[in-house]
């Protein structure tokens, strides 16, 4: 990394802390990934904004803070199987994986999902498994899971998720429609009975059934 990205991403980091980030695992895992590795090279020199940006497919890389934020969040340890909704770039997939003890993620855009793999396969991330299909059917093979992170705006939280958390279990996901307020969400199981709290404002790309096959 030039001397420039490095100022950046430091930076970053103070700004996370300054916004709120207090779990030191997840501030120091933000501060190991390169984030420009998964963005278009014309993007790199942005790669420590604290902004979204654009990648394949229409979607976009969260912002190292909602990142961060949904993470903390989640609550996760070494012990917790992870289900994520929602590979896009990888970035986030990376960030859980580096905290969870087996992490399930499935992508619906097949250009995303076969990056997303490769940059699996290059940082050696053996605790990954990925899926190309509808997130919103989550993965019963698996379930149940003890966290689940939808990295898509749902209108409404899916019942089929839901019930793939293990009692105890913790979901975040961003709830809303698009053309109105979105908030992060965080439910937790309690046998057949779920709490939902409301935490943060976001803007998410929309949670969308079915599988994409090209960009």
């Amino acid at each position: 990394m030039n001397s420039n990205l490095t100022v950046k991403k430091n930076q970053l980091i103070d700004q996370l802390k300054a916004q709120g980030i207090t779990d030191e695992k997840v501030l120091n895992i933000i501060s190991e990934i390169p984030r420009e590795d998964f963005i278009a090279g014309y993007l790199r020199q942005q790669a420590y904004e604290n902004a979204a940006l654009p990648i394949e497919s229409g979607q976009t890389i969260s912002q190292p803070f909602v990142v961060a934020y949904m993470t903390q969040e989640l609550q996760i340890d070494d012990k917790c199987k992870v289900l994520e909704i929602g590979t896009g770039s990888g970035y986030q997939s990376v960030v859980l994986s580096k905290l969870c003890k087996r992490l399930f993620t499935i992508e619906r855009h097949m250009p995303l999902y076969k990056v997303a793999e490769e940059i699996f396969k290059k940082y050696r991330l053996f605790n990954i498994t990925t899926l190309f299909g509808n997130g919103m059917k989550g993965w019963k093979e698996q379930q149940p899971f003890d966290r689940i992170m939808v990295t898509a705006a749902g209108a409404e939280i899916p019942d089929e998720l839901l019930y793939q958390l293990k009692d105890g279990g913790i979901m975040i996901m961003p709830v809303g429609s698009q053309e109105e307020a979105q908030h992060i969400v965080r439910v937790t199981r309690h046998g057949d009975d779920f709490t939902v709290k409301t935490l943060l404002p976001v803007k998410f790309v929309p949670l969308l059934s079915g599988i994409v096959h090209s960009s």
